[in-house]
């Protein structure tokens, strides 16, 4: 009795191979793991054991004297804290077609504590955010195994790894349907040329050879329609598996009861080739979604070091990425920068220069001084908002997956109806197969995703998939001046002094008010020596205030330094920055930007592309808009029945770009403003603007002529299939052919540059305004 008892808890506390913790029964992940079956306690110690050994250092567990500690992946954890991480990008295994993103979304919105889940069935992964106090990962990513499909959070080798078994086992499938097809082809033949001079013996033998060659090449290739179906089944909904899980099963018992009972036709040939094709259909829509992914992936792959610490030194070798954000120390080098900007010329670096996470130092040795690491890093930013794009999806296709479900409904209805009374079991079967509703669910999908891939590749990285409908409608472009037609580069040309102190200290006290600040004024005074202040506080689009020695004093625009001194200004030449204390004006800034060397070409291309344009900007000289106005504006133009298109940078650009149709922030500019905005120009590069124009009207316009094909073929070819005009066989070319010229369609061009192959696979004022 009490060996038996050890026995039972010996089965049921296994150590974790990691850390070597017990792992019980509850929570116990097994993963195949140099060259066995591997335990695991949680999520954590598999994917920390995982990663060691896909980086070749697998010789740590040979070696090893002591477990290690357990895996402390956040988000991992079985004991995950209420204040942990409250999101994921998780990578999803068994989705077979649109309709499975949908399952996968529903079933996830269902779960307590959930405030986003988004699944994009091109890419493969899904976008969860969640209230950490109802819920966490491990029971959100249980909710998804339950409906028969596996997710794993995040990691680029995992992906690739998913990625090759995915291709390896549709491939399989794909080969044993054809053979088995021209196994079939071969019996079924003699029947067709015979012209009735088959013998009964030699028909009957050929009927049971096709039988037992059908059989596998359902119960193998086939499996995942009718793995589908069942997951339908038990959720009590209608998809896109159903209608061909019914055709098949139907079409078997058919004709293996015609087989059986030595009468009536038997459609073996027709069966392998339905599905060989849909299968053929299948595979290329992975192939197309994987060469859709390939630029954002490139993206993904590379993850910002977590092991360094800002104010860090560390040297970068020739030839390597550089591990975090920084700037240059010791050194000239040049760096390769197309991962992030899109541009593909290097740029020169030297010490004070700024190097970006994930770019390539391409010839001398740089030592960089760090300044932000991991996930604070701009790469990291990027790939968050181009993931966050990727799982977005738009009101254009959550339409489609609707029409698709209902469509689904209504071929069911149909083929009984038709099967009934035809009196006639093979034109219910070929309703169900020639109707074709996942063409609808690839429509957009595959089209959105390399619209941003192309974008992300010209320096223009889209956030929101959204974006694509509202530029194809826009008809007002709204640009800010600093810092967007200009460089913000600001230098300091004049001087202008108004009271009583000297050139040097007001612009030694300048410098000090601006040193806190991240506006591009803050760099115009040059370096030099600090005074010290107190009581800093900056104020939106009107300045800093601070205090000096007890006395306040505040630098910014003359309105907001008016009312410290509480008298208008001395007379003044045209600047845009002015300094003053409690007693007296002190002096007056005039401050150049270049503007961009794209500026004129780009505003000619955004009129030649029939847009308005429009100039909204803080600067005096130039309107003197203040964040409202801007805002203002827009709605005016809005209320109008204008769509506007708004290009900023700065901080108090943030109002006008959340408020406009589409919206554009620099990739220099404020983080607030990238984050509220539709495209962020990782280049900084003006031309990325008309480009995201062209590629997205030229978008829209392959999605909806891949919408108008795959209705326009449901509307013939179901009622044809009803009336029995078609076949089974004519039935399963018709919509395996429907797929593949929606993924055709989808692949052409987006470019007039862009190569087609078809595979499946005004001049700105010198003077600057605070705002």
């Amino acid at each position: 009795m009490e060996y038996g008892r050890q026995a039972s808890i010996v089965r049921w506390m296994t150590a974790c191979f990691h850390c070597g913790l017990p792992s019980p029964e509850r929570g116990r992940r097994v993963h195949f793991l140099l060259g066995a079956e591997r335990v695991f306690c949680c999520a954590g110690c598999e994917a920390v054991a995982c990663t060691i050994v896909a980086g070749g250092f697998e010789t740590y567990y040979r070696t090893r004297t002591a477990p290690a500690i357990r895996g402390q992946g956040r988000n991992y954890s079985e004991d995950q804290p209420a204040d942990d991480r409250s999101d994921a990008s998780l990578i999803l295994e068994g989705l077979r077609c649109s309709a499975c993103t949908w399952l996968i979304e529903q079933v996830l919105r269902k779960q307590p504590g959930i405030t986003r889940a988004h699944v994009n069935y091109a890419t493969r992964r899904a976008q969860l955010a969640w209230d950490p106090a109802k819920t966490d990962l491990r029971s959100l990513v249980a909710a998804i195994r339950s409906v028969g499909y596996d997710a794993t959070p995040y990691d680029p080798q995992r992906q690739e790894e998913a990625h090759r078994r995915e291709r390896r086992s549709a491939l399989w499938r794909l080969f044993i349907a054809a053979f088995g097809a021209m196994q079939v082809m071969m019996y079924a033949f003699p029947a067709y040329v015979s012209d009735g001079e088959l013998s009964a013996d030699a028909a009957e033998m050929m009927r049971w050879a096709s039988l037992l060659i059908t059989a596998p090449v359902l119960v193998f290739a086939c499996q995942p329609f009718f793995a589908g179906a069942m997951r339908e089944l038990r959720h009590r909904r209608l998809g896109l598996e159903t209608p061909i899980a019914l055709g098949l099963a139907g079409g078997f018992a058919a004709s293996a009861w015609a087989t059986i009972a030595g009468t009536g036709e038997v459609y073996f040939d027709s069966i392998s080739m339905l599905a060989f094709l849909l299968l053929a259909a299948r595979y290329a829509q992975l192939v197309a979604a994987r060469r859709a992914t390939a630029v954002l992936d490139g993206l993904m792959r590379w993850t910002p070091s977590n092991a360094l610490t800002p104010g860090q030194h560390v040297t970068v070798p020739p030839g390597e990425r550089v591990p975090a954000d920084g700037v240059v120390e010791q050194g000239v080098s040049s760096a390769d920068e197309s991962l992030l900007t899109g541009e593909a010329r290097p740029v020169t670096k030297g010490a004070g220069d700024t190097l970006i996470a994930g770019s390539v130092n391409l010839e001398q040795p740089l030592v960089m001084r760090v300044t932000r690491a991991g996930a604070d890093t701009r790469a990291a930013a990027i790939a968050r908002l181009a993931e966050r794009a990727a799982s977005e999806k738009p009101r254009l296709v959550e339409a489609a997956d609707r029409i698709g479900r209902l469509l689904t409904g209504v071929v069911l209805v149909v083929a009984i109806a038709a099967g009934l009374y035809w009196g006639n079991a093979w034109i219910a079967i070929a309703v169900l197969v020639a109707t074709c509703p996942c063409a609808l669910g690839l429509a957009a999908p595959i089209v959105l995703t390399r619209a941003n891939a192309q974008l992300l590749g010209r320096g223009a990285l889209v956030t929101r998939s959204s974006a694509h409908a509202a530029l194809e409608r826009v008809t007002d472009v709204v640009l800010d001046k600093t810092g967007t037609l200009t460089t913000g580069q600001l230098t300091l040309s004049q001087v202008v002094l108004l009271g009583h102190a000297d050139a040097p200290s007001c612009i030694a006290l300048a410098r000090s008010l601006e040193a806190s600040s991240r506006h591009p004024i803050s760099r115009a005074f040059g370096p030099g020596a600090s005074i010290t202040l107190a009581s800093v506080q900056h104020v939106p689009a009107c300045g800093i205030e601070a205090r000096v020695d007890g006395c306040r004093v505040r630098i910014g625009t003359e309105r907001f330094c008016q009312d410290l001194v509480g008298r208008p200004a001395p007379s003044h030449p045209d600047v845009g920055v002015f300094l003053a204390n409690e007693q007296e004006w002190l002096a007056a800034f005039a401050l150049e930007d270049a503007p961009r060397p794209d500026a004129v070409e780009f505003l000619a291309a955004l009129r030649k592309r029939g847009l308005q344009v429009h100039m909204a900007s803080g600067d005096p000289l130039a309107g003197g808009m203040s964040p409202q106005d801007k805002h203002d504006y827009v709605e005016r133009l809005q209320r109008a029945g204008r769509v506007v298109a708004m290009v900023g940078d700065g901080l108090n650009d943030t109002p006008v770009l959340a408020r406009a149709d589409v919206s554009f922030a620099m990739g220099s500019g404020a983080d607030a403003a990238q984050l509220g905005a539709d495209v962020v120009l990782t280049g900084n590069r003006l031309g990325a603007v008309t480009e995201a124009f062209d590629i997205s009207r030229r978008a829209m316009r392959l999605i909806r002529q891949n919408f108008a094909w795959a209705l326009a073929y449901n509307a013939v070819v179901l009622p044809l299939a009803a009336l029995g005009w078609i076949g089974p066989w004519e039935a399963a070319i018709g919509m395996a052919a429907s797929s593949i010229i929606v993924l055709l369609n989808a692949s052409r061009p987006l470019t007039a540059k862009e190569s087609w192959k078809a595979s499946t696979s005004s001049s700105p004022s010198r003077s600057l305004s605070y705002s």
